[in-house]
């Protein structure tokens, strides 16, 4: 690490270390103590339990079984529709339910809010971690997170599963968007200035949601063709100790540092055991050595992954250190598991009664478990929902996030007023496209998914009064024009789905390029994607080529940069690959690099 990152990052530790929230949840360890003294076995389990909402068919579950927490998964709505009343309307039944348990201890909710409140309809959806990765500006992605807590909090919603804080070192992994950066002292500066963001000053502050530092750990590190369909996600991560530590854990120590209060392990595995039941990983080291004071909540289902029967997966799990489990639909077993194994001594006492206390320290630190606290929505927040100024600061981050690769003949910025620009490609007039995975729907999809302004408005808004803009998907009809820009990439994709062999941009893509081209004309070409792609069947065709990443709901940052209302800032997160490599993995011997990690033009 250089002088420059170091103060980088002592700098900005120091002002999130002020700024952050007590970090000490014990103090609230008298509090909490109290009220576990005063609870069963099965009131306790309840609140290690977390099933999704759209599984619970039985309001009267979550006050009978006491549970802990709800969540919503990537594709788990409202049955009322995805807007932000009928969420707002979920979050207040969800929550007056459990209100009516006694004990009364108000409910968690969490969900996937990891680029904005993304699940919702017109929420603002900023650009992925990828993107403001390279930004290198912690203070604009604390602004962002910021954003995001407060329209997670319009919908009642008091839990974001994130910031997402892996180190992702090979590029076909279909996470590697999630994560801001392959350099752990991006990672860790980033992702400390999330959770700032998320959590603001004090927890208990009405526009405060808990964050959750994921997914711990390694889980950008897996060897290829140990994963799901013999790829990378949930892989094994086979490294050694100081390799762990050096690359993948340094995120987690300034998230904790930041005051996390909770961290979700991963699906991977790290050397063939699955991090959801390593004991040396959760207990030991995160808990221990680390001194993390919060809950720890394992993936989706995933116990699923552990070996053995449901009963020796609980057992392992929650005797490794997991606080709370994820169990969307079959959290009638999972309750009645732990219990027996509780009862039988299989689970000790002592492990429920420290995961319950962490559970708890969480809720009294968010001032959940004040007697007059206000627990249902707050509905005057509606008023700034997807507003005008939050969207100011998802133009910003895209604005920041774009990194020029090439400007031959100085193409760009384009010029305002030319008698003609035609603008081509599958992600030029696709809210959809822009946005990426976690968009609405887990997976993502192409179309217009959610409110916001298109590449294609925002240049049609900025070319200037006179100008002509036109559009073809396929790139025809460019002849006569004064430029032509191409937006091509990836449509969107998620975990599971996103793992690819080959990063070749699309034939589709390749022929926009060259249609543009046979036109005759200067051509600028716009990679809208989850990572970088091998992109040499294009470079050469293209007088300039920038990386915008997925950009998000707010084209108008594209055109800013385009037309040079604002000079290209941005620096390569990621390292980008050649095409005359052998291999993708960095790690690799055959791997060779097109543009180094850091690298990033200006005007």
């Amino acid at each position: 690490m250089s002088l420059t990152r170091r103060q980088l990052l002592a700098s900005s530790l120091a002002v999130l270390a002020k700024a952050a929230p007590t970090r000490r949840l014990s103090r609230f360890d008298s509090q909490a103590g109290r009220l576990l003294a005063t609870l069963t076995l099965e009131e306790k389990v309840g609140q290690m339990t977390q099933p999704d909402h759209k599984y619970i068919n039985n309001l009267d579950d979550i006050a009978r079984l006491h549970v802990g927490s709800v969540l919503s998964g990537g594709d788990s709505d409202p049955a009322s529709g995805n807007d932000w009343k009928s969420w707002t309307d979920l979050y207040d039944r969800i929550q007056s339910a459990a209100l009516t348990a006694k004990p009364r201890i108000p409910l968690l909710y969490g969900i996937d809010a990891v680029h904005g409140h993304n699940n919702v309809i017109g929420a603002v959806i900023f650009p992925q971690n990828i993107a403001l990765g390279c930004t290198r500006d912690p203070g604009l992605v604390g602004r962002a997170a910021r954003v995001t807590a407060e329209e997670v909090r319009a919908t009642g919603i008091q839990w974001a599963f994130a910031p997402c804080v892996a180190v992702p070192q090979d590029i076909r992994w279909g996470r590697v968007y999630e994560g801001y950066s392959e350099s752990p002292d991006v990672v860790e500066v980033l992702g400390a200035a999330a959770v700032h963001g998320l959590q603001g000053s004090a927890l208990d502050h009405p526009l405060s949601v808990a964050a959750c530092a994921k997914h711990f750990v390694g889980d950008g590190g897996t060897s290829f063709g140990t994963g799901i369909r013999h790829l990378l996600d949930q892989g094994d991560t086979r490294v050694d100790e100081a390799t762990l530590r050096r690359v993948h854990l340094p995120g987690y120590i300034s998230a904790i540092q930041a005051g996390a209060v909770t961290i979700m392990p991963s699906y991977s595995s790290w050397n063939g055991v699955r991090c959801s039941g390593h004991r040396k990983l959760l207990t030991d080291i995160l808990k221990n050595e680390l001194g993390f004071e919060g809950f720890l909540i394992s993936d989706y289902n995933a116990l699923d992954e552990l070996p053995g029967n449901r009963k020796q997966q609980v057992e392992q799990s929650i005797n490794a250190g997991m606080d709370m489990v994820m169990v969307p639909e079959r959290y009638h077993e999972f309750y009645e598991t732990l219990c027996g194994l509780a009862k039988s001594g299989e689970v000790p006492m002592t492990r429920i009664d420290d995961a319950v206390t962490r559970i708890l320290r969480v809720k009294f630190a968010m001032g959940l478990m004040e007697p007059n606290r206000n627990l249902l929505a707050d509905r005057s927040l509606h008023a700034t929902f997807g507003s005008a100024e939050h969207r100011a600061v998802a133009r910003e981050c895209v604005r920041k996030s774009m990194v020029l690769l090439k400007n031959d003949k100085r193409v760009l910025p384009l010029a305002r007023n030319a008698a003609r620009i035609h603008i081509a490609g599958k992600c030029a007039d696709d809210i959809g496209n822009q946005c990426g995975g976690w968009t609405i729907f887990w997976q993502g999809a192409s179309g217009a998914v959610t409110e916001g302004t298109t590449i294609l408005a925002a240049m049609r808004k900025a070319s200037g009064s006179s100008a002509r803009v036109t559009y073809s998907r396929d790139g025809n009809g460019a002849a006569g024009a004064a430029v032509g820009v191409a937006f091509i990439g990836e449509t969107p994709y998620a975990e599971m789905q996103g793992d690819r062999m080959s990063l070749d941009l699309a034939a589709e893509d390749v022929a926009v390029v060259e249609n543009l081209k046979r036109a005759g004309i200067p051509v600028v070409v716009v990679l809208i994607s989850g990572r970088p792609l091998i992109i040499e069947s294009v470079l050469e065709r293209a007088d300039a080529v920038i990386a915008a990443w997925w950009p998000g709901s707010e084209g108008d940052g594209v055109a800013d940069v385009l037309f040079g209302d604002y000079k290209p800032t941005g620096k390569l997160s990621f390292t980008w690959p050649s095409r005359a490599a052998t291999s993708i993995a960095r790690s690799d011997p055959g791997y060779k690099t097109l543009f180094p990690f850091g690298y990033g033009l200006s005007y």
